[in-house]
């Protein structure tokens, strides 16, 4: 079978309508779209949250917001009791705001500004069905209007699968030198045990701010010329070596606290520190939704589940339901910068603060919580 991405270029001509799309999507003289895209982090959080507890003492990373469409494009396909669950497990009211954030979010966030020195961004949104099942013109047209995605015919066991595949790649605004780096050890979170990695370091001055119980770093990425998005990822370090748990409940738990909590002025830096990593993930998005109260999608119609009927034009008694959800994904942080990957697919079958301080240390030798996200629209890219 052949994939159908789309991609989304940002030309200069576009600079613009891209901010105009930032007005509205921010929310400047109504609430709805930064209510939309805050229900977006929070859902991200939430599975953060999840995944912690029950992945403890693993390295985790995922992209919320390469779920968050594939749930829309879900939910663009249902009706009834299961459209509704899916709504209010999303905090939203309507498939029109889901749509909402896909075409206000999707070409804004994602057009590629690698051509112009920016971060290089790709969403590509794939669907395949199988030829004996044809898509409902309406679910088409919103497929094509607001996810760019171009339906492919495929002769298969699996009747229907929507996939998307997101990458990132950015190089740091500073970027740190290889010569300077060096090994240090890490403490692991069960407490009992270390290891040596490398890390890097700097005397430049960091966007970091210190908070009670916990500090937080922003580093940048470049961005393109004349561009008005930014990219960057923030780590948020907690002051004792086991400190983690308690400091991803607030994140998670707290509506706004990762807003809230964003450094935004350079300080002088003391001992400075952060470690090269590369992380690779692959867990059931479709488990963790169940445990999470997301139910119906999964659930074969004679159980009451499914409804996923203005998708594909399908036998009576055969519609079809979410069989699986998986993600895939890696991330490497080094001296140049950011590479990270997420894929996540849907297997669907039938039915039968204020002041400055003078000097901050920085020394990230035990676990952290990390975040990629766009600094004006605040959209989560990935979490770890």
């Amino acid at each position: 079978m052949s994939s159908a991405p789309s991609s989304f270029h940002l030309h200069p001509q576009q600079q613009l309508q891209q901010h105009q799309n930032f007005k509205h999507l921010c929310g400047s003289g109504n609430n709805r779209p930064l209510r939309i895209r805050r229900n977006q982090i929070d859902v991200g959080l939430r599975m953060k949250k999840h995944l912690f507890q029950t992945e403890a003492g693993q390295n985790m990373v995922y992209s919320p917001l390469s779920i968050h469409v594939l749930l829309s494009l879900t939910a663009a396909g249902t009706q009834g009791a299961t459209q509704d669950e899916l709504l209010s497990f999303v905090n939203l009211k309507s498939t029109s705001e889901l749509n909402s954030l896909a075409s206000n979010l999707v070409p804004l966030v994602f057009a590629d500004s690698s051509p112009s020195g920016g971060p290089c961004l790709t969403l590509a949104n794939g669907l395949w069905v199988d030829k004996s099942l044809p898509f409902k013109p309406s679910f088409k047209e919103v497929v094509d209007t607001f996810y760019k995605g171009v339906p492919k015919t495929v002769n298969s066991s699996t009747r229907l699968i929507l996939a998307n595949a997101l990458y990132f790649k950015g190089v740091w605004d500073n970027e740190f030198h290889e010569s300077k780096t060096k090994k240090y050890v890490f403490h692991l979170l069960n407490g009992r045990s270390n290891i040596e990695a490398p890390f890097m370091t700097s005397h430049d001055e960091q966007f970091i701010s210190a908070f009670d119980g916990f500090k937080v770093l922003k580093l940048q990425y470049k961005r393109a010329k004349d561009e008005k998005r930014g990219f960057s990822m923030c780590l948020f370090l907690p002051d004792e070596k086991d400190g983690l748990p308690a400091l991803v409940e607030r994140v998670c738990s707290e509506p706004g606290f990762l807003d809230r909590h964003i450094p935004h002025y350079h300080v002088e830096v003391g001992n400075f520190r952060i470690p090269k990593f590369k992380i690779t993930s692959s867990f059931s998005v479709c488990h963790i939704l169940k445990q999470l109260g997301l139910e119906l999608p999964f659930l074969f119609y004679p159980y009451k589940g499914g409804n996923l009927t203005e998708m594909v034009e399908s036998p009576s008694g055969e519609d079809p339901f979410v069989s699986d959800m998986r993600q895939e994904a890696v991330i490497e942080v080094n001296e140049e910068g950011t590479e990270a990957a997420a894929v996540t697919t849907f297997d669907l079958m039938e039915g039968s603060s204020l002041y400055k301080p003078k000097k901050i240390d920085f020394v990230a030798d035990h676990p952290f919580l990390f975040f990629i996200r766009e600094e004006i629209t605040g959209a989560v890219l990935f979490i770890g």
